[in-house]
């Protein structure tokens, strides 16, 4: 094996290789890096492909085009906003941070790391990618793209979603990590994302080809090792449509838990179609017709098989229930993959 691979000089190959070849995305348009466009667009990327995400980034910015215009909106906005990113958690912790970056910092984000990691929803990645981009620090930021480069140009062993092996590569981007922090990070992301892939990676066209170990032992399908996931809990959702008078029944989901405060069309949940529809006739005291419509939804931990059923003979249960025409609903937050089933819905609305 080739003590010298890979060489200490392979930081500058990479920095040259994105110079030349670095994407052109809205979020890097500005020069010297805008904070909350690196902030905002990060916390987006999280579980979301990148072209998914350059839409919602310039509706994004429009609606919200600094710190000041989010901290002063609504949590709803806000939530409307983010629809169809998923995950929407991160929009309520980019609200709430915002607010307090208005108020301890008049409206600009921190360069301290301290205070940065302090702001709800960011960990280290994030602070690292704001750090280096935005403010020239020499800060890591180690993502999934990062760990699976490391691992392979290192030939690393361990298994990258074990805490001993992000340790392993955290310590080896802290030892190799340039001048220009801001670029190197990047362009790892972007090696990752474009050629360093998950399963066939495309070392033919890699700028670090002769660097990696992996390579060099013909392991980079091989690596990274990661251990494997839980398979995610499967449920049955029947979901009623109730009309009436041009409206439509819609449920507001509660302050915390999963899609919290979002609306959705009544809904039940079980382990089989049958038991969630007869659920679904228990909450309205009424009659599901026939399945009309069907969805896989897929979250993190689990996946929503959806069926509606236009309710006959129901009535509005206890709650936090309310009536609205397709135009109202359009403006509220509706979670998740109620938002597809609305779309459906708007055609049968008189």
């Amino acid at each position: 094996m080739k003590k010298d691979i890979p060489g200490k000089d392979w930081p500058k190959t990479l920095l040259s290789w994105f110079d030349r070849n670095g994407r052109e995305l809205p979020w890097r348009e500005d020069k010297p890096r805008n904070p909350y466009h690196v902030w905002i667009s990060e916390i987006m990327l999280q579980q979301t492909r990148t072209e998914a995400v350059k839409p919602y980034f310039n509706s994004w910015m429009e609606r919200f085009p600094t710190i000041h215009d989010l901290a002063r909106a609504e949590e709803s906005e806000v939530l409307h906003q983010w629809q169809g990113l998923g995950y929407y958690s991160r929009a309520r912790n980019i609200h709430k941070a915002a607010r307090e970056i208005e108020e301890k910092y008049g409206g600009t984000l921190p360069d301290r790391k301290e205070a940065v990691l302090s702001l709800p929803g960011i960990g280290n990645y994030t602070a690292g990618a704001i750090l280096s981009m935005a403010y020239g620090k020499k800060e890591g930021a180690v993502d999934g793209n990062v760990l699976r480069v490391y691992a392979r140009l290192y030939e690393v062993e361990e298994d990258i979603l074990k805490s001993s092996g992000r340790k392993e590569i955290e310590k080896l981007v802290e030892s190799t990590l340039p001048e220009r922090a801001g670029d190197f990070n990047e362009a790892l992301m972007d090696l990752g994302a474009e050629i360093c892939i998950p399963r066939n990676p495309r070392c033919e066209s890699c700028p670090l080809s002769s660097e990696c170990r992996a390579l060099l032992h013909g392991r980079e399908k091989e690596l990274p090792i990661r251990s494997a996931k839980k398979a995610p809990k499967e449920e049955q959702a029947a979901c009623g449509v109730w009309i009436r008078e041009g409206r439509v029944l819609l449920h507001k989901r509660p302050s915390k838990g999963m899609l919290a405060s979002m609306w959705e069309f009544p809904m039940a949940l079980a382990s089989s179609a049958e038991e969630a529809r007869q659920g679904l006739e228990k909450l309205l005291l009424g009659t599901a017709g026939d399945s009309m419509w069907h969805y896989r939804h897929v979250f993190t931990h689990r996946i929503w098989h959806m069926n509606a059923y236009q309710m006959k003979e129901a009535r509005v249960p206890d709650g936090e229930y309310r009536w609205f025409t397709p135009e109202e609903y359009r403006e509220i937050p509706l979670a998740g993959p109620h938002a597809r089933l609305a779309a459906f819905v708007e055609k049968l609305v008189d």
